[in-house]
């Protein structure tokens, strides 16, 4: 059975870049992906309440590794740059798109896929390189290179993946006890401090008394409240 390269190809055509199969394939890889919170805090409690603000891509990062002592130390050396440079040019600008050009991970049949079929594309978003062997003349003939691939999704992508549902629908829900206008608020809104909207629509004259059971009606927010 023939041993597979991983590849990485380009996703924009037409482009000037064309299709890289790594020399060696890498002995591992990890993927990470984060996201970014926001911390609300509110008198009284033990801690602050943690608000999500946005998604963090996700990135696959691996060492790859090159190497062009097949012809020897000393006469008719072969510079690695001239395999390795294929991997840092990702980082340079197509001038057909004015943007690094947008690739595919592809290892075998396996396509890299970032957790989801949906948008499997991504961008080298760093390169580090590491020469290791030269000549005696002072060509570089072994390098390796920590490469990290960014997961890139259009808007569109990204809302076909993850579907949104807003808070803009009046609704209404129950009191359980134990529960305050702020803890509904950062239920509903995701934003403990609009508990006011929620006071004024049901007229409650002792917001800070909520007995069990209490059917609230959870107001709408226009834009500017949202």
């Amino acid at each position: 059975m023939a041993l597979e390269k991983l590849t990485i190809k380009c996703a924009d055509r037409p482009s000037s870049f064309g299709d890289i199969m790594v020399m060696f394939n890498p002995e591992r890889y990890s993927v990470s992906k984060g996201v970014q919170l926001a911390e609300i805090a509110i008198p009284g409690l033990d801690g602050p309440l943690l608000q999500f603000v946005r998604g963090q891509n996700e990135k696959i990062t691996m060492e790859l590794f090159f190497d062009t002592t097949d012809r020897g130390l000393v006469s008719n050396v072969r510079d690695v740059r001239e395999e390795s440079g294929k991997i840092y040019r990702l980082l340079k600008i197509n001038p057909e798109t004015h943007a690094p050009p947008r690739c595919r991970l592809l290892w075998g049949k396996q396509l890299f896929s970032y957790g989801s079929n949906l948008s499997p594309r991504c961008v080298v978003e760093s390169v580090n390189e590491e020469f290791q062997l030269f000549s005696p003349g002072g060509v570089p003939l072994r390098a390796k290179l920590a490469v990290t691939f960014r997961e890139y999704k259009t808007l569109a992508d990204d809302l076909k993946e993850t579907p949104r549902h807003t808070s803009d629908r009046t609704k209404v829900v129950t009191v359980q006890r134990g529960q305050t206008l702020s803890h509904i608020a950062w239920q509903e809104y995701r934003d403990a401090g609009k508990w006011r909207p929620i006071a004024d629509e049901n007229r409650l004259e002792n917001p800070r008394f909520l007995p069990p059971g209490t059917r609230l009606t959870i107001p709408r927010l226009t834009p500017g409240e949202a």
